[in-house]
């Protein structure tokens, strides 16, 4: 934490990085709340029409995901508001440090869940590609609700470590946020403290890059089944041309996901690696202005995971359903008559009307 002594004098938040905007959370805030929330409408109104169950376990992944997203925008970039706004130090308006460990906290929970959300559908969509009759007899609504209480659960109890003792949340440059400490707590801290707060930072960004990959297995995995049935498809039928588009709009979805997620995560989760093992913490952003620059770009890549949430409900469903409905009524009939429609099911959305 930055020294007490240096409260009072000090300047807000705004004198301490001028790249630091109050326009930039709220535009986030409206954004992130606007997608979300449409997303979850959708996927309310097309859950209660869903006749099948198959088709019903995506769409409960998709509405899961907009859910966590929305629900850590709420719980988080209103502080950083008002903080900003109050022109003061965060040590200020939070002397006991309860909120400082309640806002990291509730973006280590919701950061790391929409990661293994994601990678729970793109688990899913592998399932129902390369099984598909595994898929169909064992994939049930209740075992997908179970996976994504597992998931927050899981998450939910390693956020807590520092709660415990391992690990510390700590106030992040320049002042207007608390995420996890990736080095020393400076020479009050103790050598045990230190190897906490390494093993709790380092763990994060091993369990978010191992999110990532299987993420990206899975995409490509399913990729490549696609691929594979479209071939089939165009020996077997005369509907390769509708396969063939199925294909195409399958996979550059699955490649916009992977791209999404690799430019929001991969920054913020390197980075972190990379200050555990410099040892970099708040205190050196505060004393060393050759720090300062590291400590921006932390900012930088802390915004760009936070953007994730915004782009979550486009790339996962608003945008294909308004790109695909056209065409999803097209193939529904063919898809129906060769028996893929569950599989098809678990690539778009399909009507709603």
């Amino acid at each position: 934490m930055w020294a007490p002594s240096n409260l009072t004098n000090s300047p807000g938040p705004r004198g301490e990085c001028g790249s630091v905007s109050v326009a930039f959370p709220i535009t986030m805030l409206i954004t992130g709340f606007v997608g979300n929330a449409l997303a979850m409408l959708l996927v309310s109104r097309s859950y209660r029409r869903r006749e099948s169950k198959r088709k019903k376990s995506f769409l409960l992944c998709i509405g899961w995901l907009a859910l966590t997203d929305l629900v850590g925008q709420v719980l988080t970039t209103p502080v950083v508001i008002v903080v900003y706004l109050s022109k003061q130090r965060w040590e200020q308006l939070d002397p006991s440090g309860q909120l400082c460990t309640f806002f990291g906290l509730t973006m280590t929970v919701f950061g790391l869940s929409s990661l293994f959300i994601a990678s729970a559908m793109a688990v899913e969509r592998a399932l129902a590609i390369r099984a598909p009759h595994w898929y169909a007899s064992h994939m049930k609504t209740r075992a997908t609700r179970a996976v994504l209480f597992g998931v927050w659960l899981a998450v939910l109890t390693f956020a807590l470590l520092p709660v415990l003792g391992v690990g510390q949340y700590t106030v992040q440059w320049p002042g207007t946020w608390c995420f996890i400490s990736t080095g020393g707590g400076g020479n009050g801290t103790s050598s045990g403290d230190n190897r906490g707060n390494l093993f709790f930072a380092s763990t994060f960004a091993f369990l978010g890059l191992s999110a990532l990959a299987i993420t990206f297995a899975c995409n490509l995995a399913t990729i490549k089944a696609l691929v594979s049935r479209c071939r089939a498809k165009a020996t077997a039928s005369q509907s390769s041309a509708q396969w063939g588009r199925i294909t195409t709009e399958t996979a550059i979805q699955l490649m916009g996901i992977m791209c999404v997620l690799s430019v929001c995560w991969s920054p913020l989760l390197i980075m972190m690696l990379k200050m555990i093992f410099n040892q970099t913490s708040v205190e050196h952003c505060k004393n060393r202005d050759e720090k300062q620059k590291e400590c921006n770009f932390f900012l930088i890549a802390v915004r760009l995971a936070s953007l994730n949430q915004i782009l979550d409900p486009w790339v996962y469903l608003l945008l294909r359903k308004i790109l695909l409905r056209k065409f999803c009524q097209k193939v529904a009939q063919e898809t129906k008559k060769d028996g893929a429609t569950f599989i098809f099911a678990n690539l778009s959305i399909s009507r709603t009307n």
